[in-house]
């Protein structure tokens, strides 16, 4: 199995008794993007995606769409997330998109 599932799975456990919202990453080669659901009735609440931001790297870009998530929370009023990486590694992109939530004072 790969080492990314492993950490995947190890974390996910984790969240099983968790109540808050639960911000989950996803990045490919080309995109980076971010969604939030509520564990408690498995629902997506929001998303949003690097597909169709164009200027800068890689890396700005997932800070962006961490403030474009930031901001979607703040309208719900919802202030504090569960930051699940999903087995990625804490750094590049998935750090980006968390430190484009914390700028906007969402708690993780």
């Amino acid at each position: 199995m790969p080492t990314r599932i492993i950490r995947k799975n190890r974390t996910t456990a984790r969240l099983i008794r968790n109540t808050l919202p639960v911000v989950v990453v996803n990045r490919s080669n080309k995109y980076t993007s971010a969604q939030v659901f509520d564990p408690i009735t498995g629902k997506t609440l929001f998303s949003s995606t690097s597909k169709g931001l164009t200027s800068g790297t890689k890396t700005e870009q997932a800070k962006q769409v961490g403030s474009q998530l930031a901001e979607k929370l703040k309208g719900s009023k919802i202030e504090r997330v569960v930051f699940h990486r999903n087995g990625y590694l804490y750094h590049g992109r998935v750090a980006a998109i968390a430190e484009g939530l914390r700028e906007q004072n969402i708690n993780l």
